[in-house]
């Protein structure tokens, strides 16, 4: 069994914005592959099944989504290796999808929070770009991951989406 995790925070407010990336991924993945997620929180995610395939979006804030990706983890005995994070990166060039098959959390609280959980940073990762120096600058850095895509920003969401379902399918086979 693998382990597919999007962060983001939990209510209707932070729809689109950048920190939600993840479970805009994941929201778009299910919709291409006809699948439900569930309709109550388990361990403190919504989940849902493809296959042999857990996907979580954790009800906790992004900040502390470690130690629900760790409850997962523990009750199905996944080891760190079949993990996937999908998180926002505010200082990679909008629209860029980066997979790691492991690393450091880089400045990213989502995955420190996930590092400390699990006792490792030893599991894959998928950094969505969301890069807007100017918007950045004239908002600061919680205002601007907590701010939704501009309108252009958001005809790109598509392409990017489709961009990183391939690379959920490659981690997946």
């Amino acid at each position: 069994m693998k382990l597919v995790v999007g962060l983001g925070n939990p209510g209707n407010q932070y729809n689109f914005t950048r920190h939600n990336v993840g479970f805009l991924a994941l929201d778009f993945y299910f919709k291409v592959h006809k699948a439900a997620w569930g309709t109550k929180p388990r361990f403190g995610a919504i989940s849902g099944r493809i296959g042999d395939v857990l996907f979580i979006k954790p009800q906790e804030f992004y900040n502390d989504s470690g130690k629900v990706v760790a409850e997962y983890m523990r009750y199905y005995k996944i080891p760190a290796s079949d993990i996937l994070v999908i998180c926002d990166n505010f200082d990679l060039e909008f629209g860029k999808v980066r997979f790691r098959s492991s690393g450091a959390a880089g400045g990213n609280n989502g995955l420190k929070s996930v590092d400390e959980a699990l006792g490792s940073s030893d599991y894959a990762r998928i950094r969505v770009g969301t890069e807007n120096d100017e918007l950045r600058r004239k908002m600061g850095d919680v205002d601007f991951v907590l701010s939704k895509f501009t309108p252009e920003e958001k005809t790109k969401l598509p392409e990017i989406l489709r961009e990183i379902s391939g690379k959920i399918d490659e981690f997946i086979s």
